[in-house]
């Protein structure tokens, strides 16, 4: 897989090497050398776990400042709809996007409005036929990464219609240009305000071919700070919200499937829980299921790391404020072929090279596979980390590769020590016996 630019990054001055994002990060993409945590880039997800449970906040996402959007003559901000959950007694989205446009911005469009697309979109590809199902919603950059690289056989089920954020992107750059054609390409600018370090990753990188319409990612804690300065009760905000329940309910898990209007969907939350599904859909312990919504935070897109609030608290605080709006307010034109434009979908994918390929051909790959079990066989099997390796069978791998040696196994070579220290305990205390007998 070509190189991956990751926002997720470490803060070794603040690293003691605990182990504990050793042990919580679901592809073994952490290590522990020279006292301190060491992220392999060709396995990190950018899933922001390490960050949620770093004691010492050594690790960190790296994005963007506000401050990078002035280089451009029309700013437009692209709120997820999980800003919303941020905010206690929020009763109008317009009062967050009209503080959008009293921090700076020129133009706001909602992402909930573009999700509200993406989910007729998808209600369209469902009915297609000859596509690969269960469907994989595209929707979490996250669970992409992780499936191209632990379940490579589920690769070709994930859907191919861009997210909605590069929808609200691609339909904002439209929409100003139509506004205002004096503005040529690279005077606008696209900001999109994320809840979580994966989104990011995303756009630095794209996909495949396909390069990201966002200019620029900054964090949703940033930006909440900023509105609250801004946002007052006694300021009638100008009416410019076009979402509706479907739209605000992506933001917390379940959102999305319940938009397909299907009953055959499964939608799940929480890094672990994701791999725990995929390991039952590759195995086929779920063959009659449609869609599948996956989602790398708990709660969805509200349990984000770069996101202010509780997510649960921001979750209630959404159910109330989408109670009162439309079911939809973004309708797709009628179309008895059930197209889905060619600007609305990915093309080509990157290329999937699994984390769990040995080697590039397959008899080293099964030399080393039988390397490895000797190696577990002769390892106590603890998974304690200690010797900067989340788990047993991950440290053998790392011997095999050359990244490790077996003497680096804190309870193995304790072993050895005693036997050694047990031998030479005999040999002294032998001789000494046989001269008092004599």
């Amino acid at each position: 897989m070509n190189r991956y630019e990751h926002s997720v990054c470490l803060d070794v001055s603040k690293c003691n090497g605990c182990t504990t994002c050793l042990k919580h990060c679901p592809t073994e993409a952490i290590r522990i050398r020279d006292k301190h945590a060491v992220i392999q880039a060709e396995r990190c997800i950018d899933c922001g776990q390490c960050i949620r449970v770093c004691p010492n906040q050594a690790k960190k996402a790296n994005y963007k400042k506000l401050e990078a959007m002035d280089g451009f003559r029309w700013k437009i901000a692209l709120p997820a709809p999980s800003l919303y959950g941020q905010f206690e007694n929020l009763g109008d989205v317009d009062y967050v996007l009209q503080g959008l446009l009293d921090i700076g911005f020129d133009d706001v469009f909602e992402v909930s409005a573009a999700a509200e697309l993406v989910s007729a979109y998808t209600r369209r590809y469902i009915r297609q036929e000859g596509v690969k199902r269960p469907i994989i919603s595209s929707a979490c950059p996250a669970v992409v990464r992780l499936i191209a690289l632990r379940f490579p056989s589920l690769y070709d089920n994930i859907m191919p219609i861009l997210p909605p954020m590069e929808v609200a992107a691609l339909l904002a750059r439209e929409r100003a240009k139509k506004d205002h054609p004096e503005l040529r390409d690279e005077d606008i600018g696209v900001c999109f305000i994320s809840p979580c370090p994966a989104k990011v990753s995303y756009v630095e990188q794209g996909f495949g071919s396909y390069k990201s319409g966002v200019d620029c990612v900054v964090a949703m804690k940033d930006i909440y700070f900023a509105l609250i300065n801004v946002m007052s009760p006694d300021k009638v905000p100008t009416p410019v919200s076009h979402s509706g329940m479907i739209g605000i309910s992506w933001a917390t898990s379940g959102g999305e499937s319940s938009a397909v209007f299907n009953d055959s969907y499964l939608a799940a939350d929480g890094i672990r829980n994701v791999i725990d599904v995929l390991d039952e859909i590759e195995t086929g312990k779920l063959p009659h299921l449609e869609f599948i919504e996956l989602n790398a935070c708990e709660g969805g897109c509200v349990g984000g790391v770069l996101a202010v609030e509780n997510p649960y608290i921001a979750r209630t605080r959404l159910q109330s404020l989408r109670r009162y709006l439309p079911v939809s307010q973004n309708f797709l034109p009628e179309d008895e072929h059930n197209t889905i434009p060619e600007e609305l979908l990915f093309g080509d994918k990157p290329v999937c090279r699994p984390i769990t390929r040995l080697a590039d051909s397959m008899v080293e790959s099964m030399r080393r596979m039988s390397e490895i079990h000797r190696l577990c066989a002769d390892l106590p099997g603890l998974d304690c980390g200690s010797c900067g390796a989340p788990t047993c069978r991950a440290f053998a791998e790392d011997v095999v590769r050359g990244e490790a040696a077996t003497d680096d196994c804190v309870i193995r070579l304790c072993e050895q020590l005693k036997a050694e220290c047990a031998e030479l305990r005999r040999r002294r205390i032998g001789p000494v016996r046989k001269e008092k007998e004599e």
